[in-house]
C-alpha cells in the first residue's frame, strides 16, 4: 500500500500485529511497529527527512557537506551498506560515492506482490551489481528477508555486505534499553572513534559483553552508559559453534522485545555503534541518541582498500565474493512482540521466532 513516513514516499505492510514501511529513496527499512502499542524500535532521525536524490551541498546545507551528507539526509531505521561498509576511498569520493556505497541512496523499485509481501530492487551502476530484497510478514510478528545481490560486470568482486539496523528513542534509551547477542570474541575500533569524548580502550580485544575502558574497568555493552555523552564502535564474532546468530534488544518500560535472526555463514559479524550525543557537526548538533545493530561480512566500516588489506579477524574473512556475472543469495528475519522480561535467545524456525 502506497504510504508517506516522516514526508517521505513509502510502502506498507501489514497485518494484525505489526506494520512495516519501506521508503522508496534509499530502499530503508523505516519502521517495524508492533501495532498493539505504536513502538517502532528502528531510528528516527531529529532532522527532517528528505529523498537523498534531493540533497545538495548548497541547497540543504543543514545535512553537511561531507561524504555522508546524502545518506545522512534521508536515512532512517534500517539501511543497507552495499557493496562496501564504511567511507569510500578519496578516489571514489572525488568520484561521487559516498559512505556505505550506492545502495542506500540510490532509487528503488518496490513492487506489492501480496497483502503480505514486498519486492524491492536497486540498480548500482557504479558498482555493476543489482540488488534485490523480498520482504514477507509472517506471524508472531515476524519479518522475512531474503536478499540476493548480482554482479552484473565480467569480474569477481570483493564486497562489504551489512545490514545496518539502528535503533533509536523512544524504545532506546540510556541505562534501560536491554540487549543481547550470540557474540563471542570482539575488538573496538581500531583508531579515535569518539572525537576524544569516548570510554572505550582503542583497538582492545575482548569477549562479548565487557569492553575494556580507557579508565581501566570494563563497559558492558548489553546497556548504553547512562551519562550524557558517549559513542563508540565495536565488533563482534557470531559464535562460530551456531548455525543461527541474533541479537535481541528489550525495553523494559514499554515491555518489547525487538531482535534480527540471521544465517551466520551469510553474516558471520555483529558491528555495535553508539552514539549519545557526541558528534556536534551537521545534521548530528549534539542531540542524538541511537545504537546500530549491524550484521554483515565486514567486521569494520572502512574503505574497500583497506577491508581487503585487512582479510580476516579471528580467522574469519572480512568481505565475500560475488563471482562475475553471478547471484548470492542471503536470508535472515526481524521479529517484535510483548515480553514481560528480556529473553536474550532467539531461534528462526521457518516462519516462527522462538525466543527464551
Amino acid at each position: 500500500m502506497e504510504a508517506t513516513f516522516h514526508g517521505r514516499r513509502a510502502v506498507q505492510l501489514h497485518n494484525r500485529e505489526i506494520r512495516v514501511s519501506v521508503v522508496y529513496g534509499g530502499g530503508h527499512v523505516a519502521e517495524i511497529c508492533l501495532l498493539e502499542n505504536g513502538v517502532n524500535p528502528l531510528w528516527v532521525p531529529p532532522w527532517p527527512s528528505i529523498e537523498p536524490s534531493d540533497w545538495d551541498p548548497r541547497r540543504t546545507p543543514e545535512y553537511g557537506i561531507d561524504r555522508e551528507s546524502r545518506l545522512l539526509s534521508g536515512i532512517l531505521g534500517h539501511n543497507l551498506c552495499f557493496d562496501y561498509f564504511g567511507a569510500p576511498s578519496d578516489e571514489e569520493a572525488a568520484a561521487g560515492l559516498g559512505v556505505h556505497g550506492e545502495a542506500p541512496v540510490v532509487r528503488w523499485e518496490i513492487e506489492t506482490i501480496s497483502e503480505s509481501e514486498l519486492l524491492c530492487k536497486a540498480l548500482l551502476p557504479v558498482a555493476q551489481m543489482r540488488f534485490e530484497r523480498r520482504l514477507r510478514l509472517g506471524s508472531g510478528g515476524v519479518v522475512l528477508f531474503t536478499e540476493t545481490a548480482e554482479n552484473l560486470s565480467a569480474a569477481d568482486r570483493a564486497v562489504g555486505w551489512t545490514e545496518h539496523v539502528t535503533l533509536g528513542p523512544p524504545f532506546l534509551s540510556r541505562g534501560r534499553t536491554i540487549f543481547a547477542a550470540s557474540a563471542t570474541r570482539s575488538k573496538t575500533y581500531e583508531t579515535e572513534f569518539a572525537q576524544g569524548k569516548g570510554r572505550m580502550r582503542v583497538g582492545a580485544e575482548f569477549d562479548w559483553p565487557l569492553c575494556p575502558a580507557n579508565d581501566g574497568g570494563c563497559l558492558d555493552l548489553r546497556q548504553i552508559p547512562d551519562v550524557p555523552v558517549s559513542a563508540g564502535f565495536t565488533t563482534h564474532l557470531m559464535d562460530p559453534a551456531r548455525e543461527q546468530a541474533w541479537f535481541t534488544a528489550y525495553d523494559p518500560d514499554a515491555q518489547v522485545l525487538f531482535g534480527y535472526v540471521w544465517r551466520r555463514a551469510d553474516f558471520p559479524w555483529l558491528g555495535i555503534w553508539e552514539e549519545n550525543h557526541c558528534r556536534t557537526h551537521k545534521p548530528w548538533n549534539g542531540r542524538t541518541l541511537t545504537r546500530g545493530m549491524e550484521f554483515g561480512v565486514s567486521p569494520f566500516p572502512e574503505p574497500r582498500r583497506r577491508m581487503i588489506d585487512r582479510g580476516s579477524l579471528f580467522g574469519t574473512p572480512g568481505y565475500r565474493w560475488i563471482p562475475a556475472r553471478s547471484k548470492i543469495t542471503a536470508a535472515y528475519c526481524a521479529f517484535i512482540r510483548r515480553s514481560e522480561k528480556p529473553l536474550v535467545e532467539a531461534e528462526w524456525r521457518g516462519e516462527e521466532v522462538i525466543c527464551r
